[in-house]
């Protein structure tokens, strides 16, 4: 592949206004062929798995001690917080510097950080510390990531390929928190973040593996005052700040729903998050692979709302399985990232386009810090069960009064 975008380089003002409207021209398969993709795919892959582990893994930790809703949650998500500093302060380094150099660093630290909360009898306060860490270095890794993602695929296929990564994201989810819960029966927490410690290292030898290094897009020196302009004309376009919010708001509470699953089931938590997880696998498959471009667009508002009415049901306290596929249907909600992501491209000009991806992904993040603390804080006066039909009802509120304004 060649070092350049595969697309010219537009200025700042040449920005298209609507997605496009072609059906991806290859498939997964050719995809896997591309070397730096498939290096970018398995330390992506095996990061997830890391993340899934551990976060399970903290979450079960924090409620066998505390026994608190709202510690649970934040400590399931808590890093997201983080998140938004990050990108309100470093992101202009995804564009700004060597990608694969600052990739490959942040994979080091997020390995010792797996490796640290591996430690017998850390306090808690030390923990939820190394997640802040975490999660403000988190936003950048993900610019950076998704800025390498641009450059190694055609513009043409980049649909596609986070199509892939989100479909392998759900899956790894199911399989991780599938295998959290048998290994929680067996080993300690402890050695459970040792197993992710060990997930998180070889993710970063795939990246070291297979990436090659990059010229720096920005020809302005990354810093604090160039992450600020770039976020100031980021948000000051009305069509990218309702798209913001349509990515951030209504994931982001049910995502905070998810974080009350061992509240609410501390036996069945495992099941439920997996059954969000396959829900994910399978709506990203089907609307990634199999629609276009133009059918994306026009199922974004129903999967918004798929995302979720069903975990209105929590409210009414049904049987485990009938929830069980209620939160597997609602994951298939999630797959209405994708066509606002799509647009969210094609509004963004290419030299900025590693900190506007990281910008996005660090505000869905941090969202989901926010709906966790939210339902944790409504589940300590609500049930767990009211709590999630709060935020459930909600996220649906939030999803039609963006309809009203005509978002996509």
């Amino acid at each position: 592949m060649p070092s350049s975008p595969a697309e010219p380089t537009a200025p700042p003002t040449a920005l298209p206004t609507s997605p496009p409207l072609t059906a991806p021209a290859t498939g997964y398969r050719s995809l896997l062929r591309n070397r730096e993709f498939a290096g970018l795919y398995a330390g992506f892959t095996l990061t997830v798995a890391a993340s899934t582990l551990s976060g399970f893994a903290l979450g079960t930790l924090v409620h066998h001690q505390t026994a608190s809703p709202f510690l649970t949650a934040v400590s399931m998500y808590g890093a997201t917080f983080a998140t938004v500093l990050g990108a309100l302060t470093l992101m202009s380094v995804a564009d700004g510097s060597r990608p694969r150099r600052t990739l490959v660093t942040l994979q080091c630290a997020a390995l010792a950080g797996v490796a640290a909360q591996a430690v017998p009898g850390l306090p808690l306060p030390a923990r939820f510390a190394l997640l802040l860490v975490l999660g403000f270095f988190q936003a950048l890794g993900t610019g950076t990531r998704m800025g390498l993602l641009a450059e190694v695929v055609p513009t043409s296929t980049y649909a596609l390929a986070r199509s892939l990564m989100n479909i392998t994201s759900g899956g790894t989810a199911v399989l991780g928190f599938a295998l959290g819960a048998v290994l929680l029966r067996h080993l300690s927490p402890q050695q459970v973040f040792a197993v992710a410690a060990v997930l998180t290292g070889l993710g970063l030898a795939a990246v070291a593996a297979t990436v090659r290094e990059r010229s720096i897009r920005l020809t302005r020196r990354p810093g604090l005052r160039r992450t600020w302009t770039t976020n100031i004309e980021l948000f000051s376009q009305k069509g990218r700040r309702r798209l913001l919010l349509n990515l951030w708001v209504p994931n982001g509470l049910i995502v905070g729903c998810e974080a009350l699953f061992i509240s609410y089931a501390p036996e069945h938590a495992g099941g439920l998050l997996a059954a969000g997880s396959a829900g994910m696998l399978l709506g990203d498959l089907a609307v990634g692979r199999l629609l276009t471009a133009a059918r994306r667009h026009r199922c974004a508002f129903a999967l918004r709302l798929l995302l979720a009415a069903p975990y209105l049901l929590f409210g009414f306290d049904p049987p485990v399985p009938v929830l069980i596929a209620a939160v597997f249907a609602s994951g298939a909600g999630f797959a209405a990232t994708l066509p606002l992501q799509e647009r969210l491209l094609a509004l963004t000009p290419d030299p900025v386009r590693g900190q506007v991806q990281g910008v996005e992904s660090a505000g869905r993040m941090a969202w989901q810090g926010i709906g966790a603390a939210i339902g944790g804080a409504v589940a300590q006066y609500l049930t767990p069960g009211d709590a999630i039909a709060v935020l459930a009802a909600v996220s649906v509120a939030v999803t039609l009064a963006s309809r009203t304004r005509s978002t996509p």
